[in-house]
């Protein structure tokens, strides 16, 4: 796979790939050192060390793949290009609209170069539409899609996610888009054009909220709406984020239906509560949610998390305890026995650990021993050995800065 992705929209794609087995190229441009991608560099840090080829995040999001360096000013770099894409099952980016085309490979050049080549370009709102030339970042699809607008709480300002969490929704739904293009291919022989829009896919997470509005007329900023604590989509009450005992301490807890709620007032010993008549549906506990928050906390608020979360949990009703990254990377059983933060082997790092996977296959589990490649590591090995270019051709473009 010739994959030009970065920040996280496009290299978390790739990267399920790669973890799975596909040999992904990512190729970087030598003068910039790859500084496309914004995380080529920066932070965080394992330690005191610094560098194009130490950015903690960067290497999270590209284990497993190989990595080369290009300078596509250079004719020569444009044919060393042109040889990877003819090698190459999928050309893989989420640039702006039309860089690939500016360097003259645009789907109908790839196609003369493989014609079943399969072509993912991943960006803000796609290649067509009249937004297709702004430029975007996930906060902004967050905002344009919608999300941000029913976020927050009761009365304030539309609230942000914190995080650009469209990256990995983006991610995810290109690396979907890859493999059924790649599974149609295998099937036809008929490789396609991916055009991915960012936007549009958070556009389609407001499904329920857009229903809601066209048949019932809610609209998503009422009184007592947008309220993030708690779940309209569906109505489930009480539902929301309790303190607890010390200092910063909280539980989430999802009442889901009656037995659930029943369970609830068992185990928080409200017996008032689970007699009350004006209670026993679910309409009539989000009409008092307020008052049942402040008797739920009363019970959380002498206990610690995890104690909370296990005796919810012993009668099957959804509490989790609210975690901190050491918590849950450190400490947690469930972690440790998922192998969710693996430890990989990287050039200039060393030893560090990574996000796993959280697909378990019987028979052809994630693989995730290598980290991300540092500039140019796999220069020999995927110009010498994946494309045959004889060793002193390479020296010599090497030499002319062509990698």
């Amino acid at each position: 796979m010739c994959d030009f992705t970065g920040q996280l929209a496009g290299a978390g794609a790739t990267r399920v790939l790669a973890a799975f087995g596909a040999q992904v190229i990512r190729v970087e441009d030598r003068l910039r050192q790859g500084q496309w991608d914004i995380f080529r560099g920066n932070g965080p840090w394992m330690d005191d060390r610094r560098g194009i080829n130490l950015g903690g995040t960067f290497n999270n999001h590209n284990i497993e793949k190989l990595g080369v360096t290009l300078d596509m000013r250079k004719p020569k770099a444009k044919a060393i290009l042109e040889e990877l894409i003819s090698v190459s099952d999928a050309v893989t980016e989420n640039f702006s609209k039309g860089v690939l085309d500016r360097w003259g490979l645009s789907y109908e050049e790839m196609v003369k170069i493989k014609p079943d080549i399969i072509y993912v370009s991943n960006c803000g709102f796609g290649h067509v539409g009249p937004y297709s030339e702004y430029k975007t970042w996930g906060p902004i699809v967050q905002a344009v899609s919608g999300l941000t607008f029913q976020s927050g709480l009761p009365d304030m300002p539309p609230a942000g996610w914190g995080y650009s969490y469209m990256n990995h929704t983006g991610g995810y739904l290109m690396a979907i888009a890859l493999l059924m293009a790649l599974y149609h291919r295998h099937r036809t022989g008929v490789g396609q054009w991916i055009d991915m829009s960012c936007t549009d896919g958070a556009a389609a997470l407001n499904g329920p909220a857009i229903l809601d509005y066209t048949v019932n007329g809610n609209p998503a900023r009422r009184p007592g709406n947008p309220n993030s604590n708690r779940s309209i989509y569906p109505k489930m009450a009480p539902h929301g984020i309790y303190r607890c005992e010390g200092d910063d301490n909280w539980v989430g807890i999802s009442v889901r239906n009656d037995d659930d709620w029943a369970a609830l007032c068992e185990v928080i010993g409200a017996d008032g509560m689970a007699s009350d008549s004006k209670l026993a549906t679910v309409d009539g506990r989000i009409e008092h949610h307020d008052a049942i928050d402040e008797r739920i906390e009363a019970w959380t608020s002498v206990r610690s998390p995890m104690q909370a979360m296990e005796a919810l949990q012993a009668r099957g009703v959804p509490a989790g305890a609210v975690q901190r990254p050491v918590d849950r990377i450190d400490n947690d059983p469930n972690t440790k026995e998922w192998g969710l933060f693996p430890t990989v082997e990287h050039q200039a790092m060393g030893k560090v650990r990574v996000d796993g996977m959280p697909i378990k296959l019987s028979e052809t589990p994630a693989r995730i021993k290598k980290g991300g490649p540092t500039l140019g590591q796999h220069n020999q090995e995927v110009f010498a050995e994946v494309l045959g270019i004889e060793q002193a051709t390479v020296d010599a473009l090497t030499e002319e800065g062509v990698f």
